[in-house]
């Protein structure tokens, strides 16, 4: 053992999927009332040696000990038993969205209750589910539906849920990614009141100055193995990268000339039904114009209603100087329009499919043969062909998109749309949930997208990406874009300063 204080300590775990060992022989050790830092590329275990501790995944090897004592942890409710809880990244796959937040916080009592054929009393549930957010100090009605919340309100709900029941041991998946600055020191506020009670924090994320701010230790996994545990004052953020590349980082954004043509999309007083209103912009050939904002101020709500995804109210698209009418994706993919969302596992594949699949589905016509018979070797030989291009990390073209790491999915969301005749790619937080190394790949696509011409939107909260990688930006409040400057005469202070509502 590691000391008294050691709370849960996985001893050799191994885990292995078709074509793929995820985990090798890992020993890992959590003490009660520490912060601890998890972190990896994508593929590299850390979610896969959570899923194990949590009892998501109960085919692998090895020994968990609790408290010194050997438990048998095969289901997710035998991690619960001993107060293990894991938050996950995708936080629609979580939760149910006709239920309202009372009942999703509470789902675990509400399943219980029902098991011993006893009554529900509402007005309780939603008072426990009252109090506890307002121990989080999260403003949110029980009454309110899940399915009307923004991604930010649906994260603090899994965490509610999370330590509504016993909790010894809070895992937390990407928690900060769709939170604003407000509402990631919230967390924070919480983490450490949940330390206090000796409540042991696994914080598996990718924004290592979070890492840094916040945790007391930090370990690192490459290809299944565990490579480094340290204590965070003892590091750095340039060894973890090392750690977790195995090499130093090349410069994170890549370097480019812009040399940028006609316009080819303009946008005047564009408004949904929702919340953007007068929304005036242009993108060029061979630009990346930035759209930046806080969580919630209207960037999704801003490309979803170019993309033909929102009820379009009032004025006007041009695409090559024609006026377009774009009712519904399918016209905007017909005028060569098209979006990487934020959310990619709802809203960017097929997850029960292959990855050959999703990234030949929307360039299907390329691949049919006379009577519309699809030439299935030409397909294959494509996909293998965008498989390689772009680093996907996979056992084959044949293998489930779902079984892919964060960072992979993204870049087959991405794939698809580059077998197509695209001129205008819209990325909405192309890099949310994935490594350091999958975002200097993911900036060299869309780096190569504007060197080929093509007009590049690219929306992010991460204002040193938007500074990074984007010629103009639209700084976006409430649904509007209240400001426009040159990339090269800003910083990211006067973008913070318009994203907050600075005049």
């Amino acid at each position: 053992m590691k000391g008294t204080s050691t709370m849960i300590e996985m001893r050799n775990i191994s885990i292995d999927f078709p074509g793929v060992a995820a985990l090798k022989n890992v020993n890992f050790h959590v003490e009660k009332g520490t912060i601890h830092a998890l972190i990896g590329a994508n593929g590299a275990g850390k979610s896969t040696l959570m899923k194990v501790l949590s009892g998501a995944y109960g085919h692998y090897r090895g020994e968990i000990y609790f408290h010194g004592e050997q438990a048998a942890i095969r289901s997710p409710k035998d991690a619960k038993q001993f107060g293990v809880q894991m938050v996950y990244q995708e936080v629609d796959t979580a939760l149910i969205p006709h239920l309202t937040v009372g009942e999703n916080i509470m789902l675990e009592q509400m399943i219980h209750g029902m098991g011993r054929k006893q009554l529900i009393h509402w007005k309780q549930l939603h008072k426990q589910a009252a109090d506890v957010l307002a121990n989080l100090n999260v403003a949110i009605s029980t009454h309110k539906r899940v399915d009307e919340l923004t991604l930010a309100e649906k994260q603090m709900v899994l965490i509610a849920r999370a330590i509504s029941d016993q909790c010894s041991c809070l895992i937390l998946d990407e928690p900060t990614a769709p939170l604003s600055q407000t509402e990631t020191e919230e967390l924070f506020r919480l983490i450490r009141l949940l330390k206090k009670k000796e409540v042991a924090i696994i914080f598996i994320s990718h924004r290592l100055p979070e890492l840094f701010a916040i945790c007391e230790e930090i370990a690192v996994m490459r290809n299944g193995e565990l490579v480094m545990k340290e204590k965070t004052a003892l590091t750095s953020p340039d060894d973890v990268i090392e750690q977790m590349l195995g090499k130093t980082l090349d410069e994170q954004y890549p370097s480019r000339q812009p040399s940028t043509g006609e316009t080819i999309l303009e946008v005047k007083n564009l408004s949904d039904d929702h919340m953007v209103k007068n929304l005036n912009i242009e993108v060029r050939k061979g630009e990346i114009i930035g759209i930046a904002g806080l969580v919630g101020a209207g960037k999704t709500e801003i490309c979803q209603a170019l993309f033909g995804a929102s009820l379009q109210t009032s004025g006007a698209i041009f695409i090559r100087g024609q006026k377009v009418n774009i009712a519904s994706p399918t016209d905007a993919v017909r005028h060569g329009m098209v979006l990487v969302p934020e959310e990619r596992r709802k809203e960017g594949m097929i997850i029960s499919e292959s990855v050959a699949t999703n990234l030949t589905v929307s360039a299907m016509s390329r691949f049919s043969k006379l009577f519309s018979f699809i030439d299935f070797k030409k397909e294959k030989r494509a996909a293998e062909d965008m498989i390689q291009r772009l680093g996907i990390v996979t056992p084959s073209a044949e293998a489930k998109v779902a079984n892919l790491s964060g960072g992979n999915q993204q870049k087959v969301v991405i794939g698809k749309w580059l077998l197509g005749e695209a001129d205008i790619y819209i990325f909405d937080e192309p890099t949310k949930g994935v490594d350091i190394g999958a975002k200097r790949e993911i900036f060299g696509l869309i780096t190569e997208l504007a060197k080929q011409g093509k007009g590049v939107i690219y929306a992010s909260s991460e204002l040193a990406d938007i500074v990074g990688m984007t010629d103009r930006v639209y700084v976006v409040y409430d649904g509007e874009a209240v400001k426009e400057v040159p990339t090269s005469s800003t910083s990211e202070a006067e973008i913070l300063y318009y994203s907050t509502g600075g005049k």
